[in-house]
């Protein structure tokens, strides 16, 4: 139930709703009990087992309210059948109930209303926190969960918390308030025959909850699997050029029959013990029925109370009032066993702590006056050091080229300026301040990063330019355009700088989307440039088309330039070769041939000599 009280905390600023709900919930819970007690004394009269009143009755108190109302009702039937005879009686009986039952379903309907605002906006508020955390937690955080995980609680565990729990809320605000004042009318009835009722109810709610004990942990195991299963089709949708190209398409089926057939067995089990529910609390409804009709006949055939056969009749009609908000509160209990499931899913998530945040005090950075400064940093992703005591100075202005062997630590240089990960040992500093120091939206502010794989949206390529820099102009985007030699293509397409690019950019080449993704950090203008192997996934003319935008691109800007095409960095200030972790070899790329070490091995291999 913590997780629950965890997701009823989302209700807070909802909570005129959450009052209106309650009071137009008690007026339905009023009217649900007239329009059973309107027919108490209406029986005895009709029957001519209840004296008739002649006399107005006077308001005690409210220790006598139901001989109050029964008095009253006897009173104006009385006038009734005095004046007008029975069939008079009757249609005043029957305005009375038909109003009793329009203002009981009047009310609910209301409540049920002001409730769709509590509950549409709570998911809304759960939705939107849950996009906000997955844009705030680090990279780290995704690289060891799967995305169709993170998919399964964004969407099937909210819309489970919105099934389970909030639907609940009904049940839970509504039922105790009509089962409350049923009591009460038949404890004024008959306190014997009510105090018996209950005595049978806790039995029922042991058999109940003995059946609800493992449903949180089925829902839990089948919401997992939901994840796995999301994985399997967003891997399929991703790599299905892949599955072709190796005849795979029966291994992926397999893989996934094996999934949803675990989420089947799940859901059959969570299903079975879910919809055994209503039907196990209508059985034990039914015999505690049955119970109090044995019993309550023998105390009316024997006059063992003061309670007469119409009040009697009148009794069963409040009990049967309880059993159905006693099942739907045995069924919102159900709900919130397995809905409790999802929440703590989601919750996984919002209490995640975010390890790379800015620290108090933060400072904002606005400009890049002098160098990047790697000093002594090391780092791991799990148990071995892909650096260690590593040293590197980057000065304003300059290019600066990173080569090795895959695996020497090149692409994690790149995740470290930006704050993607953070060090373990050392410290990285700009213009002498410790990056951990800035603002990470200041620090992201100065860099520009181009990857080896373009990450475009489906939107339009004006758009997909103009992603860090909204209040750009047409003309601006255009002249980003043309730095990064996309705007010939771009004018051939349907709708110029107005065409949707589709999803990931699907309905353009690979050369294409990198040179949108030139574009984009062109458009931004940032001092320091950092370009990961931007051209090893293209063919030659489309390599020499982003080469060229590229090196536009860098003109004037500091460059930390990670290649596998060694002909892409002969440029560069300073060439920094890698292998380990270390830094094995430095200077320009004419200096480290003529040593013929392992930059010249490189080179050679490349047929680039």
């Amino acid at each position: 139930m913590n997780y629950f009280k965890k997701i009823i905390n989302y209700a807070r600023p909802y909570s005129k709703y959450a009052w209106l709900n309650v009071l137009f919930n008690i007026l339905y819970a009023i009217f649900n009990v007239l329009s059973v007690l309107t027919f108490i004394p209406v029986l005895g009269i009709l029957f001519g087992r209840e004296e008739r009143v002649t006399v107005k009755p006077v308001f005690t108190g409210i220790a006598g309210i139901y001989d109050y109302v029964q008095n009253s009702l006897n009173f104006y039937v009385s006038h009734m059948l005095e004046s007008g005879g029975a069939e008079k009686a009757l249609a005043f009986v029957s305005i009375i109930s038909f109003s009793a039952f329009f203002f009981k379903n009047l009310f609910r309907y209301l409540a049920l209303y002001v409730l769709a605002f509590l509950r549409n906006g709570v998911v809304k508020d759960i939705r939107d926190q849950l996009y906000h955390k997955v844009l705030e937690l680090p990279i780290s955080y995704f690289s060891e969960k799967k995305k169709g995980d993170t998919i399964a609680r964004m969407t099937s565990d909210v819309k489970e918390i919105e099934v389970s729990f909030l639907n609940s809320l009904e049940a839970i605000v509504r039922e105790p308030l009509t089962i409350a004042l049923t009591l009460i009318s038949m404890l004024a009835i008959s306190a014997k025959l009510t105090l018996f009722a209950f005595i049978l109810l806790p039995v029922s709610g042991i058999i109940i909850s003995s059946i609800s004990k493992k449903l949180k942990a089925k829902s839990l195991l089948a919401q997992q699997e939901t994840g796995n299963f999301l994985s399997f089709i967003e891997e399929t949708l991703t790599g299905a050029k892949v599955i072709k190209s190796f005849t795979a398409e029966k291994k992926m089926e397999k893989k996934f029959q094996k999934s949803t057939s675990r989420f089947e067995s799940l859901m059959n089990s969570v299903l079975h013990r879910n919809n055994m529910a209503s039907p196990m609390s209508e059985f034990l409804g039914s015999a505690t029925i049955i119970t109090i009709l044995w019993f309550g006949g023998r105390i009316v055939l024997n006059g063992e109370d003061d309670m007469k056969p119409q009040e009697f009749l009148g009794f069963i009609g409040l009990f049967y009032l309880i059993l159905n908000p006693a099942k739907a509160i045995s069924q919102a209990f159900f709900s919130i066993q397995k809905g409790n499931a999802s929440a703590e899913r989601i919750m996984s998530i919002l209490d995640t702590d975010n390890t790379i945040k800015d620290k108090p005090g933060a400072i904002v950075k606005e400009s890049f006056d002098q160098e990047i400064e790697l000093r002594n940093i090391s780092f791991k992703y799990k148990d071995d050091y892909v650096l260690k005591d590593f040293s590197l100075s980057i000065p304003k202005g300059k290019t600066i080229a990173l080569v090795g062997q895959s695996g020497s630590g090149k692409s994690t240089l790149t995740n470290l300026i930006p704050r993607f990960y953070d060090v373990e040992k050392g410290e990285i500093l700009i213009d002498g301040i410790n990056i951990k120091d800035l603002t990470i939206e200041s620090l992201r502010e100065l860099i520009g990063l181009v990857t080896q794989e373009s990450i475009l949206f489906h939107d339009t390529v004006k758009n997909n330019i103009k992603l860090g820099v909204d209040e750009a102009s047409d003309e601006e985007v255009i002249d980003a355009a043309k730095i990064a030699n996309a705007h010939e293509f771009i004018v051939n397409l349907p709708k110029k700088y107005d065409t949707n690019i589709g999803d990931s950019g699907n309905t353009l080449s690979g050369g294409q989307r990198q040179r949108l993704s030139i574009a984009r950090a062109v458009l931004k203008n940032p001092p320091i440039m950092i370009l990961d192997e931007a051209t090893s996934a293209l063919d030659t003319e489309s390599e020499q088309l982003v080469q060229k935008a590229l090196e536009k691109m860098m003109e004037n800007r500091t460059s930390l330039v990670v290649a596998h095409r060694l002909s892409t960095i002969q440029k560069a200030d300073e060439i920094i070769v890698m292998h380990e972790g270390k830094i094995v070899e430095k200077g320009k790329h004419d200096d480290l041939l003529k040593k013929k070490g392992i930059y010249y091995k490189l080179v050679n291999m490349q047929s680039l000599q």
